[in-house]
């Protein structure tokens, strides 16, 4: 099983139209073949760093969805929001 945290940092006026897109589509990433679960958090300390926090079967899987036209369309609405370029990990649960 693979983990995937990705850090979002949106722009201050825009949060809550962001989490609003993920609200939105939360159903149809979590239908994805091989997405096991998948959640946004916000970051205590800064409102508009987020982080979407996924559980994936495998490496595979998480390619297959970015190369999707479901994450092309989420990611083209989600990407309006950025101020700062995303940084994501995928870490393995050992």
């Amino acid at each position: 099983m693979i983990t995937r945290i990705v850090k979002l940092t949106i722009n201050p006026n825009q949060s809550n139209e962001f989490a609003k897109i993920f609200k939105d589509n939360h159903t149809i990433i979590v239908s994805f073949p091989g997405c096991l679960s998948v959640e946004v958090l916000r970051d205590t300390q800064f409102e508009n760093v987020f982080f979407t926090y996924s559980k994936w079967e495998s490496l595979e899987a998480i390619e297959n969805y970015r190369k999707s036209e479901i994450f092309k369309n989420i990611w083209s609405l989600a990407k309006q929001t950025f101020c700062a370029k995303p940084e994501a990990w995928s870490l393995i649960n050992d």
